[in-house]
């Protein structure tokens, strides 16, 4: 049984990652209907949150719901990374976060995200004092290390420990990398297996099906996986049962309806259409291309509505897909 504090997970627990403008509460809730035991927000700045910022503290809402829920935040900033911690606090989630993975130049390339793999004493002590500051569990996510000449995560992994965290993500890459080539979850199962190591490990990298996740809990041992761009117009990834493409449409147009309630129309369509643009499910019809670009035009539900369903007309209920592994 895996466990973070008082939350247990069961056996071999999904995990959806957090991920900026995909991981909103429509997003998370329908992960969790279909399997996800904890879902994630999008990550937050700390200094956008220090600050006031409403985009950024509206990130923070969320439902009963969708728990266990945490809320992930990123900064390079040692006192802001403490304060934003207690207003992430005072939201409720089950679990807060840190963000030392996060390879984007507009993150890493300040310092924050994977950009403290360069600074891990300041890694450290940020870690340290946020443990310090609330009483919700702390945890962390970070990747092998800078480049492949700098794989520190066997050795950070128990310093992290020693900080107080209760568990640890790792993506098998390096910042250097950012999503390119495949990730290497050998040296997280090298992690796992340190006898020193006695917090959870959770595995992140190149998981597009519960079949993989499953090969991966098997070959290296892992508490939990955590799937995040394959999950991109896929919220049914972490269910075994399978979908029809009938099925799949209803769900995605669930999700638009649900966005469009918790925000508004203009941005919930916003939120709905990367998912509609990655969606595995049109993949394989043909001339779709048309249709595609319409859809992620559309400005209204019921513009958008009118495409999809015209779609489902249009395979005249045919309930087979082309659906393929979506690429990461």
């Amino acid at each position: 049984m895996m466990k973070i504090g008082q939350i247990d997970f069961g056996e071999r627990p999904l995990f959806l990652a957090p991920m900026e403008d995909v991981t909103d509460i429509g997003f998370r809730r329908l992960c969790k209907r279909f399997g996800a035991q904890m879902v994630y927000t999008e990550f937050v700045s700390a200094e956008a949150l220090v600050r006031d910022v409403k985009t950024t503290v509206r990130k923070l809402q969320i439902s009963d719901e969708e728990r266990p829920v945490g809320i992930q935040i990123y900064g390079r900033d040692i006192e802001a990374m403490v304060e934003a911690a207690r207003i992430v606090e005072q939201a409720g989630p089950d679990v807060i976060d840190l963000n030392f993975g996060c390879p984007v130049k507009k993150v890493a390339g300040k310092g924050a995200g994977a950009g403290m793999l360069q600074n891990v004493p300041k890694m450290l002590e940020i870690t340290r004092r946020v443990v310090d500051s609330v009483h919700t569990p702390v945890t962390a996510k970070t990747r092998l290390g800078w480049n492949h000449e700098q794989l520190i995560i066997t050795e950070l992994a128990e310093q992290l420990q020693d900080c107080g965290i209760q568990a640890l993500t790792i993506h098998g890459r390096t910042r250097s990398q950012m999503y390119t080539g495949e990730a290497d979850w050998t040296l997280i199962g090298e992690v796992k297996r340190n006898p020193r190591i006695h917090i959870p490990i959770i595995g992140n990298g190149d998981i597009h099906s519960r079949e993989e996740a499953d090969a991966a809990f098997e070959r290296y041992g892992v508490d939990a996986v955590m799937i995040g761009r394959a999950t991109f117009g896929c919220p049914w990834l972490f269910s075994r049962e399978q979908l029809t493409f009938d099925q799949k449409l209803d769900i995605l147009e669930e999700q638009l309806r649900i966005n469009v309630e918790l925000i508004d129309e203009p941005r919930g369509i916003l939120h709905t259409r990367r998912h509609l643009a990655a969606t595995p499910i049109f993949k394989g019809i043909p001339n779709f291309r048309p249709t595609r670009i319409a859809m992620l035009r559309a400005t209204t539900v019921s513009e958008l509505t009118d495409i999809l369903e015209s779609t489902r007309q249009l395979l005249g209920g045919d309930n087979t897909t082309n659906e393929q592994t979506p690429a990461v």
